[in-house]
């Protein structure tokens, strides 16, 4: 791909109001229906936008908008590129494809902008969630699991938050092991992370994903949306502890409801824990060293609740 055809990348990925599904949809009909390139839709005029693709006055006002802003969106492309970031979109061969199977079209990103060993993104890997107020135990647990998983070659995903996310990271560190940090930020706001973990960066074993607009600052719109993409780029999903509600509780019962793998730290068979209900929702219990636990699960309306 040409570099500057990133730019188009950039304008369209980042359509403000619109869904991540349309989106994607449009960029089908774009690169597979019709066979074009991004740079040529640009040049469209109104009326092949509205025959061809059919897209309505309002979405045709939205495209001619972000039109006026290529000039400074190439400028963007060119230092993103100059300064060693990578930009993959959803039809490169570089884009995670864990990620894309999980979160299919209507929520896969149309593109991500890394910095780091893009290898490490077609690798197996986990994500290690829990409370960011998580307790000693969860966090002992948590570099446990990141110790089994580095022994096993599997990617650790850490959404860099403090808790349960930033301990998988170090341990993840610690234990030789490679690393996917997912921002919940624009990826040029991260300068005080890239010096952290300069070494690790350049030297493979840590990459750096973000979704968002690489200029966004941190949010908390951003934070709770970047959630999505930690469990989306993972195989399989360790909780170290989780409350019964917030955006631990959220990932692991979604995952459950599309059929993932998500496993959870239940260390003193304590019935009336969220932990138990996530079990019940069919979360396999494990204990501290990733040992699946056979304990006895009633039949109850939680479970048709989930799935209802």
């Amino acid at each position: 791909m040409e570099e500057n055809e990133y730019t188009y990348w950039i304008a369209i990925a980042h359509l403000p109001r619109w869904t991540q599904e349309k989106i994607n949809n449009l960029v089908i009909k774009i690169i597979h229906d019709e066979k074009i390139t991004l740079r040529d839709f640009f040049e469209c005029d109104n009326v092949i936008l509205r025959d061809r693709f059919n897209l309505t006055d309002k979405e045709i006002s939205d495209i001619n908008d972000i039109k006026i802003k290529l000039p400074n969106l190439a400028f963007l492309n060119e230092r993103l590129l100059n300064e060693g970031y990578k930009i993959i979109p959803i039809n490169s061969e570089l884009y995670p494809k864990t990620m894309k199977e999980n979160l299919k079209v209507k929520y896969s990103p149309t593109i991500i902008y890394t910095k780091g060993d893009v290898k490490i993104l077609q690798e197996d890997s986990v994500a290690i969630v829990g409370s960011r107020d998580a307790n000693e135990d969860a966090l002992n647990f948590t570099d446990n699991i990141s110790k089994k998983m580095s022994d096993e070659y599997k990617v650790v995903v850490s959404g860099f938050a403090k808790g349960v996310d930033r301990q998988s990271l170090d341990s993840s560190i610690k234990y030789n092991g490679n690393s996917i940090i997912v921002l919940p930020q624009g990826i040029l706001t991260f300068d005080s992370g890239f010096r952290k973990y300069y070494s690790q960066i350049n030297n493979g074993g840590v990459i750096v994903l973000s979704t968002f607009p690489p200029e966004a600052g941190w949010a908390t719109g951003l934070a709770m949306a970047r959630n999505r993409y930690i469990y989306g780029l993972a195989k399989e999903i360790y909780v170290a502890q989780t409350s019964n509600s917030g955006g631990t509780w959220a990932g692991a019962t979604d995952g459950l409801k599309k059929g993932r793998n998500v496993f959870i730290y239940y260390p003193n068979n304590d019935k009336h824990s969220p932990a138990y209900e996530l079990i019940k929702l069919g979360a396999k219990p494990i204990d501290y060293n990733g040992n699946l636990l056979n304990i006895d699960i009633p039949q109850d309306t939680q479970q048709l609740k989930l799935f209802s």
